[in-house]
């Protein structure tokens, strides 16, 4: 599947890992206030095929989860999992073809309480 920032600056092709279905949202301090819901994929999935220059980095706390935005148009498009370095989650509303409004009811992660 392609990934791309509302600009088109930023494009990503990415094998999710399980069915769209299973995107959640995350209700950590930081995911809450940017309440896109992600699917996961894992590492060795997700290539940057137009616009790694592009991409603005955001980090805290432990510095192992990595947030990744366009720098054009801000957009939100993928990030490391702290809880699986090895894994990222993609913004289900930056899929090409995809309206994220289709697999609601959306599930949610417990962010706030994860050590």
């Amino acid at each position: 599947m392609r990934l791309s920032c509302h600009c088109g600056a930023v494009v990503l092709e990415v094998t999710p890992s399980a069915p769209l279905s299973a995107a959640r949202r995350c209700d950590c301090s930081f995911c809450r206030r940017r309440a896109a819901a992600t699917v996961s994929v894992p590492e060795g999935d997700l290539r940057i095929v137009q616009g790694a220059d592009k991409l603005t980095l955001y980090q805290w706390h432990t510095k192992t989860a990595e947030h990744y935005f366009c720098s054009i148009c801000g957009i939100y498009t993928h990030h490391r999992r702290r809880s699986d370095p090895t894994e990222f989650g993609v913004n289900l509303g930056g899929l090409e073809g995809v309206q994220p409004r289709d697999y609601e009811p959306l599930g949610w992660s417990d962010g706030v309480t994860y050590e």
